[in-house]
């Protein structure tokens, strides 16, 4: 698999941009024409998470319907009308001497992604992938193995009508450990590894992987309520955050509330989480406070639940709220409510996070909902990529020099 990458690397470099943008729109429509198909294997692939046990928030991330599918088409036709990154010009030098130096963006060659749960990964990774000119050589989990096939073969299918190479992307379908390991150490072949998924995961990939990684980070979202905090605002984006979607690495699962509003904010708020049936785990003061509470760990401050619960810590200032986030967080996307135009700043400022809110829900940090027509990860590291990758963020640069002639003395 490595060496057919590699070749289809080299063949996909030279697609032009309408060459991969009408396969884009073909595969898109290649998939709502097997939305049936699609299903019926995600349909085994619940029914196996069912009988294990899996969570409920899992089960949400690991199910398709006729919208997801019709979104992840949408999302491969978004990526098509996205500007095409490789060969743009980053940087001219013009040196004394006469060279001509240019500095352009090209691909970074083949690209690893290992996934869990989420179906629509296949499609994501690989029109980014595709419309950035790597290959891509996919592993996800067991748990959606059918799925992923399901997906991957009608992706490669279009590819192969359109006369395009059906190895830029590939599906390992082994699902044992030692074929996931070897995979991490095939440098030779694999340009960059990018692990999407939990924190064992991610740690895993991290400890054994011979490839440079990109790390995707688990997400502990916090929104903190500010003294200043307009309630009618704050209540409806908590509730998004928190219940839209359970399972996803941008829903809050932490909230900061400033002591001063506590009383006449945390009633209301309790209200409005019963009726989602959230679970809350409460510091001291929220719980006395907040009715069927349950008293807060250590844990639970710094845990990603991707469940219907929330944790609540009381502060007595924005500075307390800002360590307290920054002390636990996972550096993915936190918020501020405030209508105060001064603590919203220093919230932006101060919070060590690849994605910072004030008034808004946590769930916007998406590639889809930044505009980038889908996404790679949400990459919490500092090097390279932040926050949600998008085309930019999966392609490197070159020089190349233009002389007449120059030599060094």
């Amino acid at each position: 698999m490595g060496k057919l990458a590699v070749t289809a690397k080299y063949e996909l470099q030279k697609y032009s941009t309408e060459v991969k943008n009408n396969g884009l729109l073909g595969i898109a429509d290649a998939l709502v024409a097997h939305t049936h198909e699609i299903l019926m294997s995600n349909q085994i692939d619940i029914r196996e998470a069912e009988r294990s046990g899996m969570s409920e928030g899992l089960i949400d991330r690991l199910t398709l319907s006729a919208d997801r599918i019709a979104s992840m088409a949408e999302g491969l036709q978004q990526v098509a009308s996205l500007p095409d990154p490789i060969g743009e010009i980053l940087d001219r030098i013009d040196r004394p001497n006469g060279l001509r130096i240019i500095k352009k963006r090209v691909p970074i060659g083949v690209i690893g992604i290992f996934y869990e749960s989420r179906p629509n990964v296949t499609a994501d990774a690989f029109a980014l992938c595709f419309k950035s000119g790597n290959a891509v050589i996919l592993k996800g989990g067991s748990d959606a193995i059918h799925s992923n096939l399901a997906i991957t073969n009608t992706i490669r299918d279009a590819l192969s009508a359109y006369h395009l190479n059906p190895d830029v992307v590939q599906l390992i379908e082994s699902t044992d450990r030692e074929t996931a390991t070897a995979f991490m150490k095939m440098d030779q072949y694999v340009d960059l590894l990018i692990p999407r998924g939990g924190a064992g995961l991610i740690q895993a990939v991290l400890r054994n992987s011979t490839i440079p990684v990109i790390e995707t980070g688990t997400g502990n979202c916090h929104i903190y309520v500010d003294e200043y905090a307009d309630m009618e605002k704050a209540i409806p984006i908590i509730i998004n955050s928190k219940t839209q979607r359970i399972g996803v690495c941008n829903a809050c699962e932490s909230l900061v509330v400033h002591r001063k509003i506590m009383e006449r904010f945390l009633p209301r708020l309790d209200t409005a989480l019963k009726e989602k049936h959230v679970e809350v785990h409460g510091d001291v003061a929220s719980a006395a406070i907040l009715q069927d509470c349950i008293p807060a760990t250590e844990e639970d401050f710094g845990r990603e639940y991707l469940d219907l619960k929330l944790s609540i810590k009381t502060v007595d200032t924005i500075e307390e709220a800002i360590a307290h986030i920054n002390q636990y967080n996972t550096k993915h996307s936190e918020a501020i409510i405030t209508e105060n135009k001064e603590n919203a700043e220093k919230f932006l400022n101060e919070i060590d996070a690849a994605c910072v809110y004030v008034n808004a829900a946590t769930r916007f940090t998406d590639g889809f909902m930044f505009g980038f027509g889908a996404e790679i990860g949400i990459s919490t590291q500092k090097i390279h990529a932040r926050g949600p990758m998008g085309l930019k963020e999966l392609t490197s640069y070159k020089y190349t020099i233009y002389g007449n002639g120059q030599t060094r003395d």
